[in-house]
């Protein structure tokens, strides 16, 4: 194989490896919120579309009654303090869009959906969601990129591997970033258990020798020796 089929052989796996696109439907009922934790190296895109199916529909009705929509809430927090860095609402359908800025905001993010709960009394009813994440380059909407900046479909390829070569950059600053905390914990954690091994061994010892003089002080006292 020639280098050039290598190398677009290679960029079409690392291409394939690097679009991230999870897609979720779960039931959210009125008044409770649902979190999930998303992976995200830093300095990366992030979109997210959630979609109320049944928003408007009451439990037990058919699909052309329609009662006041509950709004949907949604906020994402960083992985490190906990802080919102997104919060919004929509009242059926929406978006939402964050940047993993710098190490500190790299890690697992906490993305959260409620629905407000319409009814003082009575039973809270359930809404079918759908999550959808875009994560890296698979975020990024290069179409439109191309209208606004009037790139040629040439120049839409190099900003596609521009971008594709410093995902993986950042997955792999991440991913090492990941191991080193990783093994650091690993070698406290040793050097830990080692030294409660050695101050248990050093605690038998002296217990032991503090029982002979005991019992030879005892013994003395007693006369037996």
């Amino acid at each position: 194989m020639s280098p050039g089929g290598v190398a677009l052989v290679v960029a079409v796996v690392a291409s394939s490896a690097l679009l991230r696109c999870d897609a979720l439907y779960f039931m959210v009922t009125e008044g409770v919120t649902r979190c999930f934790l998303e992976d995200v190296p830093e300095d990366t895109l992030v979109v997210g579309k959630y979609k109320n199916f049944d928003a408007g529909i009451a439990v037990g009705q058919t699909q052309g009654t329609v009662e006041s929509v509950p709004g949907i809430e949604i906020y994402v927090e960083e992985p490190t303090q906990g802080a919102e860095i997104y919060s919004g609402k929509a009242d059926r359908e929406g978006r939402f869009v964050f940047t993993s800025h710098g190490r500190a905001h790299g890690g697992e993010h906490k993305i959260c959906l409620s629905v407000s709960s319409s009814n003082w009394f009575g039973m809270s009813r359930k809404f079918k969601f759908e999550l959808h994440l875009d994560v890296g380059e698979s975020a990024v909407d290069y179409n439109e990129m191309a209208k606004v900046e009037h790139l040629t479909a040439i120049e839409v390829e190099i900003r596609k591997l521009t971008d594709m070569v410093r995902g993986i950059r950042s997955e792999q600053s991440y991913q090492r970033a990941r191991e080193r905390a990783f093994r650091d914990t690993s070698e406290s954690t040793n050097s830990r258990v080692m030294w409660w091994s050695i101050a248990q061994t050093v605690f038998v010892v002296v217990t032991g020798v503090w029982q002979v003089f005991y019992l030879k002080s005892f013994f003395k006292k007693k006369k037996l020796v």
